[in-house]
C-alpha cells in the first residue's frame, strides 16, 4: 500500500489551521507555479486535473480518493484538497483540452469582476487611468462635485452616475428634508450655477456618516459624474486633492499627501490628509492624481492645521452595493434602515378560509 510521503502529514495538519480557503486558493497557485517552472521543457507522464470552487485548478496524479478529501501528487509534494472545495476532476482520459485560449488584455480579471459585479450604478477603479495634474483634473472631474444645501447649513457632495445620484455626509443631512443640490453646469467653456431643488434621500449610514440623495427635477439632464478610485491601492505620502465648499466657497481646491491610511478616530479608521479640510468640505470628494474618489472628506481637528481625514472608498463602495439594507424611511427618518410591514391578520385569515 502506498503511503505518502512525510510532508503530505504536515500539509494535512496545516490545512485545518487555515483560516480561509482564500489562503488555501492562493497556496494551490503558487505550488501550480512552481510546478510549471520546474517541469517546463520536460517530458512528463499524463496526469490528473482537479478544478476548484475558486477558479483555480492543480495538476497531478490522484493518489487515493476519499469520502472527504483527496490526495494529489504534484511532483514534489502530496496535496489533501478537502471535498467541498472541488468543483470537477478530470481524469487522464477524459481531460478536455480547450481549441483556442482567450485571453484577456488592458483590465485585470480583479478588476473585470469588480466591473461586472455593479453595472451602470457606479464606475469602478480603473487600474490603468492616467496620472495628471490638478489643473487638468478639475478641468475633467470638477463639474461632478456640487454643493449641498439644507435650511440649517451646507456641504458638498459629488456625483456618482449620470442619474443624478450623489453622495454627501449624513451629518450634513441629518434631520432635514428640504435639501437643494447646487452643480457647476460647463457651457461655452463657462461654469453655469444650475439649483436642483426636487431631491430625495435613498439610503443613509449615520453610523459611518454617508448619505445616498437623488436629483429629481423633471428637466434635469444628463449628469457628469466621478469615477471611484481605491485608497488601498495608494501608498502614505502619495498626492491627493480635494473639492468642496468649504465655509461655502464652492469649488475650493486644496491639495496635499496622505498622510495614513490608517488613522483609528472613534472605532473607525480614516484617510489622514494634509490638504486642507474645514467646515463646508464635508461630504466632498478626495481624489487620487488618477481623478478618482479615494475617501468622502467628513472631518478635521480643528486646533490644528493640516489634520483633515476621510472616510475610505471602500467603506462607501460597500454601502452602495447594500443600499437597500439603509434605505431611508420617510416614516421614520432617524431609522437608516426600512423595516417591512408584518403580515395582516385580515389577510392571513383570508387566505386561510
Amino acid at each position: 500500500m502506498f503511503q505518502p510521503p512525510r510532508i503530505s502529514q504536515w500539509w494535512l495538519n496545516g490545512l485545518s489551521k487555515l483560516r480561509s480557503f482564500g489562503m488555501l486558493s492562493a497556496m494551490f497557485r503558487k505550488c501550480c507555479l512552481v510546478s510549471a517552472l520546474v517541469f517546463c521543457g520536460m517530458q512528463t507522464a499524463p496526469a490528473d486535473t482537479v478544478q476548484l470552487k475558486e477558479k483555480a485548478s492543480i495538476t497531478g496524479k490522484i493518489l487515493s480518493e476519499k469520502r472527504d478529501q483527496i490526495a494529489v501528487d504534484v511532483g514534489y509534494t502530496v496535496l489533501v484538497i478537502p471535498r467541498n472545495q472541488i468543483a470537477k476532476i478530470l481524469k487522464t482520459d477524459e481531460t478536455e483540452l480547450p481549441t483556442k485560449v482567450a485571453v484577456k488584455t488592458g483590465i485585470p480579471a480583479d478588476t473585470q469582476d469588480l466591473v461586472e459585479s455593479k453595472p451602470g450604478f457606479y464606475s469602478a477603479p480603473n487600474m490603468h487611468a492616467a496620472v495628471r495634474n490638478v489643473r487638468d483634473l478639475v478641468n475633467l472631474i470638477g463639474e461632478a462635485v456640487v454643493q449641498v444645501r439644507t435650511p440649517s447649513g451646507l456641504g458638498s457632495g459629488f456625483i456618482i452616475n449620470e442619474d443624478g445620484f450623489l453622495i454627501t455626509n449624513f451629518h450634513v443631512i441629518e434631520g432635514e428634508t428640504q435639501i437643494s443640490i447646487e452643480v457647476y453646469h460647463q457651457k461655452d467653456g463657462q461654469l453655469e450655477r444650475k439649483t436642483y431643488k426636487q431631491v430625495r434621500i435613498i439610503a443613509i449610514n449615520k453610523f459611518e456618516d454617508l448619505a445616498l440623495l437623488k436629483i429629481e427635477d423633471k428637466e434635469s439632464p444628463k449628469f457628469k459624474y466621478v469615477p471611484m478610485g481605491s485608497a488601498d491601492a495608494l501608498s502614505v505620502g502619495e498626492q491627493v486633492f480635494a473639492i468642496g465648499s468649504p465655509l461655502g466657497l464652492e469649488r475650493t481646491v486644496t491639495e496635499g499627501i496622505l498622510s495614513t491610511k490608517t488613522r483609528q478616530l472613534q472605532g473607525e479608521l480614516y484617510l489622514q490628509t494634509t490638504a486642507q479640510i474645514n467646515p463646508g468640505n464635508s461630504g466632498g470628494p478626495l481624489f487620487n492624481m488618477s481623478g478618482e474618489v479615494i475617501g468622502v472628506t467628513n472631518m478635521k481637528i480643528t486646533f490644528g492645521e493640516g489634520l483633515g481625514f476621510a472616510i475610505p472608498v471602500e467603506s462607501v463602495r460597500f454601502f452602495l452595493e447594500h443600499r437597500d439594507a439603509f434605505a431611508y424611511s420617510t416614516d421614520n427618518p432617524s431609522n437608516p434602515y426600512r423595516y417591512l410591514e408584518p403580515p395582516s391578520r385580515t389577510r392571513h385569515r383570508a387566505v386561510l378560509e
